[in-house]
């Protein structure tokens, strides 16, 4: 078992590649968030195990998994389609459970769910839910990574800091316009693309992560009862 008694597993992604897994299911979950990992980090990083613990406590199960470079110790992120395959397993994985399924994650995680599930619908999913989506690369403003998710139909949160240097603001507050009802936006005010708030604020990065996590559990309870 994990320090954060999470069950631990392995995912078979394809005949070359498998990966590691965590799994916290709270009594009477009502839930499942299959949760991938940002590019520099993996499933086991203090906010990732700090967000699987803290939606547990609001009764919604999680899934992290690691994708295969991360399970290599490599820094260099895999191909999509890889991505896109060991995401596929995961939400397979987590279908076991008999629990409505949101999907998605932080950063390149995020993006990278919504690349699968546009290119085919990932089974069971009802919404997809983006811990800081990665609009572009910081200083270098576009909404061209943006263009699949006008194919996902499935309904879609972004929670984004107002500070953060992969999601100006100009360009994403009007890209969720044009991808209409199905798009829900949720801002945190002086947070960054980590969800750190400056100490000058007042506030505390485990406060900002309640509230975000409070916005993403009441969403989920809305897409489910859909």
């Amino acid at each position: 078992m994990a320090s954060s008694g999470a069950q631990e597993f392995t995912l078979a992604v394809d005949a070359a590649h498998r990966v590691s897994a965590l799994l916290i299911a709270p009594p009477r979950a009502h839930a499942c968030y299959v949760l991938a990992h940002g590019a520099g980090a993996g499933m086991t990083h203090p906010s990732m195990e700090a967000v699987a613990i803290e939606l547990g406590e609001r009764g919604i199960a999680t899934l992290r998994y690691q994708f295969p470079y991360m399970e290599q110790g490599s820094k260099r992120p895999d191909p999509p389609a890889l991505c896109h395959a060991t995401i596929r397993a995961a939400v397979a994985k987590a279908g076991e459970l008999k629990l409505p399924l949101i999907a998605g994650g932080r950063s390149f995680g995020g993006r990278m769910t919504s690349q699968a599930q546009a290119k085919s619908a990932l089974s069971g999913v009802r919404g997809l839910a983006f811990l800081g989506f990665p609009l572009h690369p910081a200083g270098k403003p576009s909404d061209d990574r943006a263009e699949h998710l006008f194919d996902v139909k499935i309904p879609m949160l972004f929670l984004q800091g107002t500070r953060d240097a992969l999601a100006e603001l100009s360009l994403l507050r009007p890209l969720v316009e044009r991808l209409g009802k199905r798009a829900t936006l949720k801002l945190f005010e002086d947070a960054d693309h980590s969800f750190h708030v400056p100490a000058k604020t007042g506030r505390k990065d485990a406060e900002v992560r309640s509230e975000m996590l409070d916005t993403l559990a009441a969403w989920i309870r809305t897409v489910i009862a859909r």
